[in-house]
């Protein structure tokens, strides 16, 4: 590492884990940084202590297989890519089978010891009230999904009422290949604008047996401080409107109108349920009006009842809790830089990732890009084909900003990949993830090399 500490510092705001990664990108290219944290003098209703890269939920980094898991994947690109959040988890792993499970209170102390101690970080611990200041002409804002009132304000403000969201009504994604096309067809309600949405049709008793599945099923409770979240009348859960009265989801995210079932000789079905595609691959189907508190178990068998999706592989499911968010594919460059003001760059959840790991990838991201900007030298994005790229390219364009909600890293982020098996059959399961990893592990490289 080169000391470049007559440089004009980078600026992170929030020291979570997407801000912690990006202030050690940063400072690891020999370019100063400092880290501005809210905590202790302003307080979040999750946060337990001041501590940076606190874990307010689970203590799981989830799967650490990196041959046949996209989340795994991304472990093993971002140690190759000399990530804290990484090295911290591996110095602190607790027995959790093949899964990447932490000491949590020894995490955030290795991620917090680990920034105090480097030359060139200072760790500043106040409240950025609103947007930085203009002479700040390199900031990341990495504020999470508890950002605070004034600055989500700001934001909103810079950005527009539309493009923050303060409120996450998730429905589940399903792959498109593992959909039943003998029983599920492309079509748009009256034929109108194409063969736009996947269609699985249930019968009377199919609806009944769905609705009384729902009624029963066991739901997530909201987190103490999400309890103020509201239900808006446009987004209501599911289960929520099944409970309004048998029909309502007949006549409402279910109806049959305007479609016809090619392989019932073109019938109306009892009811329908609709999946319109997620992202610009069309790797990815959103359930439509399918937002969701069930437990995720309960999520994955009764909407595996569904005609059509008895084997789904979900993407993600679906969820109701409060958050904070940008419509980062309408909003961000592919630099992570906000167009409306490219002096801010932003990362972690606030761009609409989900999940520890991704937080902390794509602040890995925005470090690199600004460290490199800082030293006056390119730098190209991770390539598409890699999970750190996958997850990079959704956020900053691969989502469509009309449908955009926060979104795990998976395969189906991922350039298709058109391989066979000896029968010449396209790859499936593990083989096919397999595929997956081994090409980005490929890709990576590199581009490593080069950067």
């Amino acid at each position: 590492m080169n000391i470049s500490s007559d440089l004009p510092p980078v600026h992170v705001i929030g020291g979570g884990l997407a801000g912690s990664e990006a202030a050690w990108q940063i400072a690891a290219a020999g370019v100063p940084v400092v880290l501005h944290e809210m905590r202790p003098e302003r307080r979040t209703p999750a946060h337990t202590t001041a501590r940076l890269a606190e874990l307010v939920c689970s203590n799981s980094f989830r799967s650490d297989d990196a041959e046949t898991n996209a989340v795994g994947l991304l472990h093993a690109e971002m140690r190759k890519l000399g990530s804290l959040v990484l090295r911290a988890a591996d110095a602190t792993r607790v027995p959790a089978g093949s899964a990447l499970a932490v000491d949590r209170d020894g995490f955030s102390r290795a991620v917090e010891e680990a920034l105090a101690t480097h030359p060139l970080v200072t760790i500043r611990r106040e409240e950025i009230a609103g947007l930085p200041p203009a002479d700040w002409a390199s900031v990341i804002v990495a504020t999470g999904p508890l950002t605070s009132p004034a600055l989500a304000d700001s934001l909103r403000a810079l950005t527009g009422e539309e493009s923050l969201a303060f409120f996450d009504a998730i429905a589940p994604i399903v792959h498109k290949d593992s959909i039943d096309f003998d029983k599920a067809w492309m079509q748009s309600r009256w034929d109108r604008g194409g063969m736009d949405y996947v269609n699985c049709p249930l019968t009377r008793p199919e609806y009944e047996a769905f609705v009384d599945a729902l009624l029963a099923a066991e739901k997530v409770s909201f987190h103490d401080w999400e309890k103020d979240t509201p239900y808006f009348e446009g987004c209501l859960p599911i289960e929520v409107m099944a409970e309004r009265g048998r029909a309502t989801l007949a006549f409402g995210p279910m109806k049959p109108v305007g479609l016809t079932n090619p392989h019932a000789g073109g019938r109306l079905a009892y009811a329908v349920v609709q999946l319109r595609q997620d992202n610009a691959l069309g790797t990815l189907y959103n359930m439509v009006g399918f937002q969701t508190k069930l437990a995720y178990g309960e999520q994955v068998r009764i909407f595996r009842t569904i005609p059509g999706l008895e084997r789904a592989e979900f993407a993600r499911l679906g969820g109701v809790h409060r958050n904070t968010f940008l419509n980062s594919p309408r909003l961000l460059d592919a630099g992570l830089r906000l167009k409306a003001r490219p002096s801010l760059r932003f990362a972690g959840q606030i761009t609409g990732c989900e999940g520890y790991v991704e937080s902390a990838a794509i602040g890995l991201i925005a470090g690199r890009f600004a460290a490199a900007e800082r030293l006056r030298r390119a730098s190209a994005p991770p390539p598409p084909t890699t999970a750190l790229g996958a997850l990079l390219a959704h956020v900053t364009g691969g989502g469509l900003a009309e449908t955009f909600q926060p979104m795990n890293v998976n395969f189906g982020l991922f350039p298709p990949i058109e391989l066979t098996d000896a029968r010449g059959r396209p790859l499936r399961g593990e083989a096919r993830k397999r595929a997956f990893t081994t090409r980005a592990l490929r890709d990576l490289d590199p581009w490593l090399t080069a950067a």
